[in-house]
């Protein structure tokens, strides 16, 4: 292994058997390092003095992120195979109270103990999915300092510490009985179901000072794969519509609730989401409703005719999303307005996950 610097002792004896001498060698980059630093000591030109610490910088940023860091662990991630679930949790639950109050007790519990790292939580779903918050509760549970790098940004480092830390997890609550309910694919797509099974197996196991309100029953959406799915190019809602149409009524139904919700402040009503939508005119009035805000009308067809029209509405309507915070759609303007029923029901469905609780 690499290391800053090898101490390298030699006993040279005379020829009495006694006498040592000690020789400390370098690495090749720290001798490099002094060599520039004596340069610098020695040089007067304020260019040269730069280029010299520039460069020494920039190798030191390589040799610690590259050579010296530690190995990340490698990892297999399968895709869904026949016959695998999925959950999706029914909208309807998280008006449930008890949910509601469940979900509040785990925030609370989570942002106490968390409190000295100054985290605050304010979504289960969005601010646990990446391990992060996870892994800090853990550690401050356990009084064990898990290995796993500090900050996390693309999908394969955030599934690396999921691992890490649901290993940690399952080694300590397996022998105690617990089922795993939870695993690094389900918390990271943000099923909600497996988070708080996961908080509330913590909670219990390391007794938390809280309340948890009992008999809490939610309804779930269960779906089962009858083929291979690539799910780069399929997600939920295809395995919905294609395997279980009987739910679809149930996912449309809380939808139209959610919608009408708030364009009944306007008056308006939908009844047909794939229809209602498709030329760009309510997903306009909605943004502006949930993000409370007037959208002149000059800046889109109230009363679109042509198909350019239309799939200008709804781009607009995309672009309003992403100023709110929200991701840029998958689905396309031209899909929604070609009344596919999915991509509408995915735009529909990113706005009730993030405007859930908005009055």
């Amino acid at each position: 292994m690499l290391t800053n610097r090898d101490c390298d002792t030699r006993r040279a004896g005379n020829e009495n058997g006694c006498g040592e001498d000690t020789s400390v060698t370098q690495s090749p980059c720290e001798s490099l390092f002094l060599v520039l630093l004596l340069l610098i000591r020695k040089t007067t030109d304020i260019y040269v003095y730069m280029y010299i610490y520039i460069y020494i910088v920039i190798s030191y940023f390589i040799l610690y992120t590259f050579i010296l860091s530690p190995p990340l662990t490698a990892l297999t991630f399968s895709l869904p195979e026949e016959n695998a679930e999925r959950i999706m949790l029914d909208p309807t639950s998280r008006e449930n109270l008890k949910f509601k109050d469940l979900l509040k007790v785990l925030i609370d519990w989570i942002n106490s103990e968390l409190e000295e790292d100054r985290i605050i939580v304010k979504d289960l779903e969005e601010d646990c999915y990446d391990g992060q918050v996870l892994q800090k509760l853990f550690e401050k549970l356990s009084g064990r300092k898990l290995n796993v790098a500090e900050v996390t940004q693309s999908e394969i480092g955030q599934k690396q510490k999921l691992q890490t830390v649901l290993e940690a997890v399952n080694e300590l609550l397996r022998p105690h009985g617990w089922t795993i309910e939870w695993s690094v694919d389900s918390i990271h797509s943000k099923n909600l179901v497996a988070i708080i099974y996961l908080l509330v197996a913590l909670a219990m196991h390391f007794q938390a000072p809280i309340r948890l309100p009992e008999h809490v029953s939610v309804q779930v959406v269960v779906v089962k794969v009858k083929c291979h799915i690539k799910p780069k190019h399929r997600d939920a809602f295809d395995t919905l519509l294609d395997h279980a149409p009987d739910k679809l009524n149930v996912v449309k139904t809380s939808l139209i609730t959610f919608v009408n919700k708030h364009l009944n402040k306007l008056n308006l009503e939908v009844t047909e989401l794939e229809s209602q939508f498709a030329d760009g005119v309510y997903l306009i009035l909605l943004m502006g409703l949930l993000e409370d805000y007037f959208v002149p009308l000059y800046n889109f067809f109230l009363t679109p005719e042509s198909f350019e029209q239309k799939v200008h509405n709804v781009a607009f309507a995309f672009e309003l999303m992403q100023d709110g915070g929200l991701k840029k759609p998958k689905a396309r303007p031209e899909d929604v307005v070609n009344l596919n029923l999915k991509s509408t029901l995915r735009v529909l469905y990113n706005l009730f996950t993030n405007y859930k609780n908005s009055e």
